[in-house]
């Protein structure tokens, strides 16, 4: 018997579900595909035919043929009258002759009437696999408490590749009991075929990119989506010394309603900060840049301690308490009970932080470092943690600068226990530098993919590579995924198409409302050689599809990220010769030009907490709903970016919403609601805002957690000795401060194919647009000014290389 068969915590509504996909009403004649229905029929044991016990764990149980029923004569009771973990649940008999046959990539529609005495009794599913048995599937709705027989229906998501049979019923994780009668399943419909084109077939095909008329006005590296519907665009310095001598740290609000940006007054410089957005729509902004790198080289960039928060009504930041530690480059991720944790970084002395900070959301304010469990760990930067649906934090592998931590470069880190478990299967795990890490859609899957990238030390060609990890496994392990599609790349001279393993790193990943994922931007080599390539990756069939392609570079210091209306927007591109792309550029998907879009008329509540049922209206029917969390991204790096699907049952233009019970998949704030039809055409999303502690202390959360990743093989490391700081070459950057301005980033490794001369060196510099190069101090460790007049690849240089 499958492990999760017998190890079920459910985890309660919508836990572990897939896109539910609504289209027209089944016609009331369809067939019902279950077996003994109502319990009529009389089995050779204890449970009428066609019917099973199921369960796990320590707790008294009956299960009872009544004749309290809906209809006819029977009905079956299941009951708790003592329980401190587990289920127990009446199944349709796992058999050929009993379990329902289904065709893959189909949908049923469920339902059942039923009375309850408790409010933790689920609608649960298994598969039949034709290779691996039976199996666990999904839980699908949380039964509402029911004195009076009432009818439960939900529709199932698509099913899985490899199914021929399902079995499914009723489970009852609480004290109490469910009585059921009446079961129903029935095949859903085909779905409605697809719309007429409303743009061009290249636009239907492809999507369309617009470049904005108004520049960006700040020198943004940081992108966050407010609650709004506005986008908080932060700059702090920009990149550009001048400014930080000056004193002059920016951001600015852009409201993508009317297209207008408002500079606002910024009191530190946060650039390359970290930052997340906190229960309440406030956005905590940690760390920053204390200071920029000496001219000589010998001292790197400095993070100081300063953190703020930005209130999204009121345009203006305020102060917190500092951190324990400077943290330039962090990493940021809001927790189920929404506390904030983060590690990683440079510390005040340039140094790596191996210290763990935790933002308390009870206590708005940084804990004091003895109050945080410490392994006294060197992370990196911007070290990509994502949250898992049991509390424990996934490091994917995702980072910025050089190479990846010591081991297989990703690993499961546990806050309780205080252990860190390496994971396998992360192929090149030192070229995923500025790659991109996303959990992909929707998140009860537990599946992450990470996409290319490269290494700014030793400077090879970007990669193509993606891996994925599905986190439900007992001992999950990276797998290869697709290649990165290729484009074109800019090697100085135009765009030409790339050629042989080519891929690219600075590479952004957006999450889409019809459940698949954009990635788009890139370069080639450490901040050079701009990639064009945009592609839509499919989680379901683990596929790439190019569209069209961004027409601005979009390489370092970019990002992309989700509006509300649909549409991804681009901003950024910071090559190494100090240089700023001011120009902003919108995405509308193919999914804007398949007609018109499905209108959420009416959410009865914007207030939401966990384990609610919340009712919509919309304007016709509707495939799926789905929750996104608005993006706070940087350098390739959004951990806390994620898609919750919303498990629903219809009543002509009334759709009922089951949250999930789990704030681990969901972590409290506001999110994006989106409605989306058969087409996969979704409407403007709604804000809602989700709370966290309140449901919390009302229920065990733990109860509706699923077994998954509990087995995990890798290296297990404990706390190591208290330590102050990691040591970390002033090179971190990857830029030579010998050569230029600071803003100037002249690599320390050219790309392979520059020979190691003065005249290709130079030939490089000159060809990626770094104009004149003056010597910082005497030393000269490129031979770059080979006849020492403290110009780098003058013309008496280039005579003596």
């Amino acid at each position: 018997m499958n492990k999760y068969r017998r190890r079920t915590a459910l985890a309660g509504v919508g836990a572990l579900t897939a896109g539910l996909l609504l289209t027209a009403p089944q016609p009331a004649s369809a067939a019902n595909l279950i077996r003994n229905p109502g319990f009529e029929t009389a089995g050779t044991g204890d449970m009428p035919y066609c019917w099973e016990k199921s369960g796990w764990g320590d707790n008294d149980f009956t299960f009872t043929t009544t004749t309290d029923a809906h209809t006819g004569g029977k009905a079956m009771k299941v009951e708790l009258t003592r329980r401190v973990d587990g289920d127990r649940k009446a199944l349709i008999t796992e058999s050929a002759d009993c379990a329902p046959v289904v065709t893959p990539g189909k949908q049923y529609d469920l339902g059942l009437w039923y009375k309850t005495t408790t409010p933790d009794a689920s609608i649960t599913l298994f598969r039949h696999d034709t290779t691996a048995g039976w199996q666990y599937w999904t839980d699908l709705k949380t039964l509402d408490l029911a004195a009076d027989w009432t009818e439960a229906t939900v529709r199932t998501p698509e099913v899985p590749a490899g199914t021929d049979r399902i079995s499914w019923g009723v489970s009852v994780y609480g004290t109490g009991s469910a009585t059921t009668d009446d079961y129903t399943m029935e095949q859903v419909t085909d779905p409605v075929p697809p719309p007429d084109c409303t743009g061009t077939a290249e636009q239907c095909a492809n999507g369309k990119w617009d470049v904005l008329p108004t520049r960006n006005p700040v020198r943004s590296m940081h992108s966050v989506v407010l609650h709004n519907g506005k986008v908080l665009l932060i700059a702090g310095s920009g990149n550009d010394e001048s400014m930080f001598e000056a004193g002059t740290f920016t951001s600015a609000v852009y409201d993508p309603a009317d297209g207008s940006y408002k500079v606002v007054p910024t009191p530190k410089d946060m650039f390359c900060a970290g930052h997340v957005q906190l229960q309440d729509g406030r956005v905590l902004v940690m760390s920053g840049n204390k200071g920029y790198p000496s001219a000589d080289g010998r001292v790197g960039y400095q993070g100081y301690k300063d953190s703020y928060l930005f209130d999204p009504e009121t345009e203006t930041y305020t102060k917190t308490n500092d951190m324990n530690d400077g943290h330039w480059y962090p990493s940021a991720t809001i927790l189920g009970n929404g506390d904030v944790i983060s590690f990683g970084g440079l510390r005040e002395d340039s140094t790596g932080s191996v210290t763990a900070e935790l933002f308390s959301e009870a206590e708005q304010q940084w804990q004091p470092t003895w109050k945080v469990n410490q392994t006294w760990s060197y992370w990196g930067l911007y070290p990509s943690m994502i949250l898992m649906q049991d509390g424990r934090l996934f490091y994917s592998g995702s980072h910025v600068f050089g190479n990846n931590i010591p081991g297989t470069g990703s690993a499961i880190y546990d806050y309780g226990a205080n252990t860190i478990t390496q994971v396998p299967g992360l192929r090149k795990k030192d070229e995923r530098d500025q790659s991109a890490s996303v959990l992909l859609p929707p998140a009860q899957d537990q599946k992450v993919l990470t996409l290319g990238g490269g290494n700014i030390d030793s400077n090879p060609e970007a990669n193509r590579l993606t891996d994925i990890i599905d986190l439900k496994q007992p001992s999950p392990s990276y797998v290869a995924g697709p290649p990165i599609p290729q484009g074109t790349v800019d090697l100085g001279d135009g765009p030409v198409p790339q050629s042989g393993d080519q891929g690219k790193m600075y590479v952004s990943a957006v999450l889409l409302p019809d459940g698949k994922v954009l990635e788009t931007g890139g370069a080639l080599h450490n901040r050079a050689n701009p990639v064009y390539e945009t592609s839509v990756f499919d989680p379901e069939t683990e596929t790439f599809d190019p569209v069209a392609v961004d027409p601005e570079a979009r390489g370092y210091h970019s990002s992309a990220f989700l509006l509300p209306d649909g549409r991804v927007m681009t901003t950024g591109d910071n090559p190494g010769n100090g240089s700023w792309n001011h120009d902003v550029s919108v995405y509308s998907p193919p999914y804007l030009f398949k007609g018109p879009r499905p209108r959420i008329t009416s959410v009865i509540d914007t207030e939401w907490t966990y384990g609610d049922t919340q009712r919509i209206t919309v304007d016709r029917p509707i495939a799926k709903a789905e929750l996104i969390r608005p993006a706070a991204v940087t350098h390739s790096s959004d951990p806390n970016q994620r898609f919750v699907d919303l498990p629903l049952s219809v009543d002509g233009d009334h759709v009922d919403l089951n949250v999930t019970s789990n704030p681990n998949l969901a972590p409290p704030g506001w999110y994006m609601l989106f409605a989306v039809d058969a087409n996969g055409v979704p409407s403007v999303a709604k804000w809602v805002h989700l709370q966290g502690p309140q449901a919390l202390e009302a229920a065990d959360a733990s109860a509706h957690v699923h077994d998954f990743a509990d087995a995990p093989e890798g290296k297990v490391v404990k706390p190591g000795k208290k330590r102050t700081s990691q040591k970390v070459s002033p090179t971190i950057s990857g830029c030579d401060r010998h050569y230029g301005s600071i803003n100037v980033c002249v690599p320390t490794d050219f790309p392979a194919d520059v020979k190691k001369s003065t005249a290709a060196r130079c030939e490089w510099l000159k060809t990626n647009d770094y104009g004149r190069l003056k010597i910082n101090g005497k030393d000269d460790p490129l031979r770059l000014d080979r006849n020492g007049d403290g110009i780098a690849c003058g013309r008496g240089d280039m005579r003596r290389s």
